[in-house]
Formats: C-alpha cells, structure tokens, sequence
C-alpha cells in the first residue's frame, strides 16, 4: 500500500508500467509473496521487539496503558492484548516505509539512491503485503484478547461478540472506540483492495489504477488517525506520541513536492486553456479540475505546515497523564467519552 505509487507507472511520458513480475494475476502475486518472505520475517522480528518493550514497560510501571487501564498491569494475562498494539506499531511502522517509497517513485526522481528504481519498485510492492498482513494481524489479536476477556459467555457468544466488536462497522459501541475502531476497520477495509489493485491492472486498465490506487493515502490517513485515537500508548502528551507527529513531516513533504513536481506530465499544474509547444502535449486541464489540483496543493501545504506547528508547540491534542489511576475498566472502554 502506498499513496500513489500508481504515478510510478507512467512518472513520464511513454515509460512503461513498474518494473517488476511480468506475468498476470495470481502468478505475479505468488512471485511477490515470495519475495515478501525475508520483509515478514523482519517485520516479525520488529514486532517481537516492540512487544517485549511494551511487556517491560508494564512491568516497570511506566505504560500508558496500564495508567488508562490499571487492571492491565497483569502483563501475563493481557499479553494478546499488548501483542495486539505491538502488530499495530510495526503495521503503521511499514505503512509509513510503504508511503515513503511510494512517493518516492511517484514523485520527481532523486538524483542518487542506493537502489535502482526496479527495485524500489519490487520493495515497495513487499512492504505493502507485508503491511496487509500486520494490519490482519493487529485485529486478530484484538478479537482474541476480546474472545479471552468474555469468559462469562458461551464460546458461540464469545467468539460472535469477538467478531462484531472488531469487524463490524458500529459493533464497538463504548468509549473512544466507538469512533476509533470504525476508523481503524476502514483503513483495512480500503487497504485490501487498493493494495492488491496492483495485479489487475492489466483488467481495470493502467489509467483506472492509477487513479484508484492514489486513495491509499486515505488508508495511511486513517491508519494514523486511529493511533492517535486509541493508541493507549500515545495518549498522553509524552515523546511518543510526540515521535509520531514527527514521523509525519516526511510524509506531507514528499507528498507537497510530489504534488508540485509530479513526474506524469498530464498531472502538471499548467493554467487552464493554455497549451504548450508541440502537439504530443497533453491537453490543458479544464477549469474544475485545475481547481481541484490547486486545492489539494494548498491543503497538502496547509497540513505541513500545521504539523509543524503541532510539532513546535507541543500541543498534540495529548492528555495530561492523571495523577490517580482512572478506575478499572474493561479492555475495550478505555476511553471514555
């Protein structure tokens, strides 16, 4: 998944499609999964590492988790819970590689990199299943914990509510989750299909790819968003919320500067209704869609800034860490509203 990479197909006129498995379908899909193999294994690796770092932050006292949730300082006894957020962490960790390559290879190309295009290309395409799989992960573990969490229930009710709470749009009705988890199922729902639009396009058409597959920034949007959101771990205004604005920065800049200097020629902010020298020039965009493309620059240059401003100031929308532990509740109120 990454925002864009579609442009990456044709940066310029008359450059063929992303270097990569030239067969169809399935078989082009199996040769990546393959190649995906050593990226998984790194990813897992990261996601054990992030998960022994949480699991001793609970034991140390020091988890922003365990102050939203005290009853969590049982660290043995949530561990699929805490194994939860630490999938969720390396998900967004590769959907931010994802989005950096992708705007890389739709953007103007750097001069030296220590990689060939063909395989920022091939790279990108791993991360981005890798990415899927982490994000199937993180909810996985999440309906776990909550299938564990209702002992009380049949394992027919269990397994149900599980299932609701995590995969229905609506089904988490409690606290900040009510608005969080819709969000998360969202970025998962979208991250799907428009990451694997990637082995159809000889069937929907490269042009139709394109312009699909640009909406994956709304996956990583999202995918952010619902960190900020439910991410016990940046609830508080501490450093790593702090790290994840800042992580941030690169993101809108590369998309700004992808914006005002994309590789495509037909994506060139030229005014509307002049044409330029020469008649393989693409024709000059109509009014609303000059506007269109004038307004994404001004808000894409408007969100930099403000991220910016959020980074300089300190005010990241953190809350100020309680001095008394809230009272217990279950795993999935936290946050109430």
């Amino acid at each position: 998944m990454s925002p864009d990479a579609a442009s990456a197909s044709g940066s310029q006129e008359g450059v063929r499609e992303p270097d990569g498995p030239r067969r169809r379908g399935g078989p082009a899909l199996k040769a990546d999964a393959r190649s995906a193999v050593p990226d998984v294994c790194a990813a897992l690796a990261v996601t054990a590492t992030v998960f022994l770092f949480l699991f001793a932050r609970v034991r140390s006292g020091e988890s922003s988790t365990v102050a939203v949730m005290p009853f969590m300082k049982d660290a043995g006894a949530y561990w699929m819970y805490f194994l939860s957020q630490a999938f969720g962490w390396s998900g967004l960790l590769w959907a931010w590689i994802t989005i950096m390559l992708g705007l890389l290879l739709s953007g103007p190309r750097p001069g030296r990199l220590p990689i060939s295009r063909a395989g920022l290309e091939r790279w990108h395409r791993v991360t981005s299943l890798t990415t899927l799989a982490l994000m199937v992960a993180h909810a996985l573990m999440f309906a776990a914990e909550l299938v564990r969490y209702k002992a009380e229930s049949t394992w027919t009710e269990r397994f149900w509510e599980a299932f609701v709470d995590t995969f229905v749009p609506g089904g988490y009705s409690s606290g900040t989750g009510r608005l969080a988890i819709p969000i998360g199922q969202g970025a998962l729902y979208l991250a799907i299909p428009l990451g694997l639009l990637f082995y159809v396009r000889h069937r929907i058409g490269p042009h139709t790819w394109r312009r699909l597959h640009r909406f994956i920034v709304v996956v990583y949007v999202l995918s952010v968003w619902h960190t900020l959101l439910y991410g016990t771990n940046v609830w508080y205004a501490e450093w790593p919320r702090t790290a994840l604005w800042l992580l941030q920065l690169p993101v809108a800049a590369l998309l700004l500067l992808r914006l005002l200097r994309p590789a495509r020629r037909a994506e060139r902010l030229t005014w509307p209704g002049r044409r330029g020298g020469g008649t393989d020039r693409p024709s000059p965009p109509r009014l609303p869609a000059w506007a269109a493309r004038v307004a994404g620059r001004v808000a894409v240059g408007a969100v930099l800034v403000g991220l910016v401003a959020v980074v300089a100031s300190g005010h990241d929308g953190g809350r100020e860490r309680p001095a008394p532990a809230p009272s217990p509740q279950a795993p999935h109120d936290h946050g109430s509203d």
